[in-house]
């Protein structure tokens, strides 16, 4: 025996390697390595198998730096075609040009980790993955886990999953200051319009209003709560709904900016005035709320910060072995410009 050899323990010290891992899954070294490397040329069943041979032999895979990696970072969203997605993209996409790499963009109707969406982005075996408005459950996190890449959650649907670091924003406090700067102005009859309420963002956004309202002994009123879809669609629905109440609301918080906008053609419509006859707030600030007439009050989210934290986090953990903050929130601010003001009469 070789000096300073041991009988026990060699396997530990030098961990295991790619040809055992081989020999445990039955097929070949470059198989393996296809693989580990996310390289195509593999069969899904394959895959799989060489997948479960990593696990059980305990291999540790280190990710290669973005310098001798694709360099490319993929942000997946289900639609590009609302501001508040292409401020995010536009955030990413300045950070991760910052740190020299570049952007990726997918644009698929269920971003939430199928098996067959997971091996598209395995074969392309970028450093990292952006999520955006995914809805992440417990089978979706375990398909993510065989990207062996970095996974970011962006503005998440429903509950996150737990291992998955996620960058938000303080939904809950944008909601509260909405319906508190109205209520301040001399509102009392106050409705909101949420987007899709499935959406953790907007399920907070509705908690924070209903909070303000009790916070100042004002009764919420369920006919004065409509769920709509964060789109001009859904405002001019429900506003044109809200304001030929026999008793309507003075004051309409909306679930983002477009759908506000919505609101304003609603009361149009039926011969009324923002602010003189209704107050809407928005959400998000987007370049729309300048645009329109009056100018939208609304709550910013800050879109760009958000995008630029979800692409400077996956990078990082492309680079380093460190775990990131599980979760992060960045503050939202009331925005107030003309399209509030006391109720008349």
């Amino acid at each position: 025996m070789a000096q300073g050899a041991s009988p026990t323990g060699a396997k530990e010290r030098r961990g295991v390697t790619i040809a055992e891992v081989a020999q445990a899954a039955g097929v070949s070294v470059p198989t393996v390595s296809k693989v580990l490397n996310g390289r195509p040329g593999v069969s899904a069943a394959t895959r799989r198998q060489v997948e479960q041979a990593l696990d059980e032999q305990g291999y540790q895979h280190r990710r290669p730096y973005p310098g001798s990696g694709t360099g490319l970072v993929d942000f997946v969203i289900n639609a590009l075609d609302t501001q508040w997605a292409t401020t995010l993209l536009r955030g990413a996409q300045a950070e991760v040009a910052r740190l020299g790499l570049d952007l990726v963009v997918t644009t698929t109707a269920t971003p939430s980790g199928g098996r067959t969406w997971v091996e598209h982005l395995s074969r392309r075996s970028s450093e990292g993955v952006i999520l955006v408005a995914a809805d992440v459950h417990v089978a979706a996190e375990e398909e993510l886990s065989r990207l062996r890449m970095p996974v970011v959650l962006l503005d998440p649907i429903g509950a996150s999953a737990p291992s998955l670091p996620t960058i938000a924003a303080t939904n809950w406090a944008g909601g509260r200051d909405a319906t508190e700067h109205l209520i301040a102005l001399g509102h009392t009859r106050i409705a909101v319009i949420t987007g899709p309420i499935v959406d953790e963002s907007h399920h907070d956004r509705l908690d924070g209003y209903r909070s303000a309202l009790q916070r100042h002994g004002l009764p919420v009123d369920a006919a004065l709560v409509r769920h709509g879809d964060s789109l001009v669609s859904g405002g001019v629905e429900h506003g044109r709904a809200l304001l030929s109440l026999p008793e309507r609301p003075t004051a309409i918080v909306s679930g983002s900016d477009e759908q506000a906008y919505g609101v304003y053609l609603a009361a149009a419509e039926l011969g009324l005035s923002v602010p003189k006859d209704v107050s809407v707030v928005g959400f998000d600030d987007v370049d729309l709320c300048q645009w329109v007439t009056p100018a939208l009050t609304t709550v910013r989210q800050p879109l760009r910060e958000m995008g630029r934290e979800a692409a400077r986090i996956v990078v990082e953990m492309s680079r380093s072995a460190l775990a990131p903050t599980q979760r992060t929130e960045l503050a939202t601010k009331l925005i107030v410009r003309r399209s509030t003001a006391a109720p008349q009469g």
